[in-house]
């Protein structure tokens, strides 16, 4: 495609999309690495438990996974990014090449310790981002009837975060009735669905992860890269 037409545009910069980019010949081999977070301080916590079977599948489908115990984390901006909860989560999601957020719904709305972790997650570090172009599933458990409030959420702080969130999700209502005495999920529609969201998760990692960088390669940033080095390049001596 020619550039002419296009006045705005640098064409050493613009690069039209084709089909040889995509995906590489050699796909990586290593198992699929998963981070989980869940939202709630509770003993027994159904956004926990919930993660925890979500894990559980994933590690039969294949998957590395890690949960993070959000426990002992501060609020956002309360300490420094160096304080060891902090460096352990984002760490992880450095390590991970997609993620699970699942959180309970409290006032119609995630809970604070759920927003704190990915608040505690920024766009970059040092330079990489530890979350653009990764997978997200998103999951959510209700005190009663089912509501996608949560859910909807976590698809606008992916979104923002830069990731690619699966079409699917799963919002287990009277989440209380849902798990047996050893805190395990009883088979129901509502199971049969995280099922589905783990399986698709990992289906779209694999497809992804490989493809990560092309995908989030944008003009806009090429453009501003290409000028800051000519400003470094160029600027006068002091």
């Amino acid at each position: 495609m020619s550039t002419q037409d296009l006045p705005n545009i640098d064409p050493e910069l613009f690069n039209a999309p084709t089909a040889d980019h995509p995906f590489k010949a050699s796909p990586s081999s290593h198992p699929p690495r998963i981070l989980l977070l869940y939202g709630s301080l509770r003993e027994r916590s159904f956004s926990r438990l919930a993660v925890e079977e979500a894990a559980r599948l994933l590690e039969a489908m294949g998957a590395e996974t890690r949960i993070f115990d959000p426990r002992g984390l501060p609020l956002a901006d309360a300490e420094d990014a160096s304080h060891p909860k902090v460096q352990e989560l984002r760490e992880l999601a450095q390590w991970s090449e997609g993620m699970v957020w699942c959180s309970p719904e409290r006032h119609g709305a995630m809970t604070g310790i759920m927003k704190t972790q990915i608040d505690w997650i920024p766009l970059s570090i040092g330079g990489m981002r530890p979350t653009q172009g990764k997978t997200l599933a998103v999951m959510q458990v209700c005190g009663g009837s089912q509501s996608f409030n949560v859910v909807n959420q976590l698809r606008v702080l992916g979104r923002w975060m830069r990731m690619v969130t699966i079409p699917n999700q799963s919002s287990v209502p009277k989440a209380f009735t849902e798990f047996d005495e050893h805190d395990r999920m009883l088979p129901s529609p509502y199971y049969n669905r995280i099922v589905d969201v783990m399986e698709e998760l990992v289906k779209f990692t694999l497809l992804i992860r490989d493809c990560s960088d092309y995908l989030t390669d944008r003009y806009s940033e090429r453009v501003e890269s290409a000028e800051e080095v000519s400003k470094r390049v160029n600027q006068r001596s002091m």
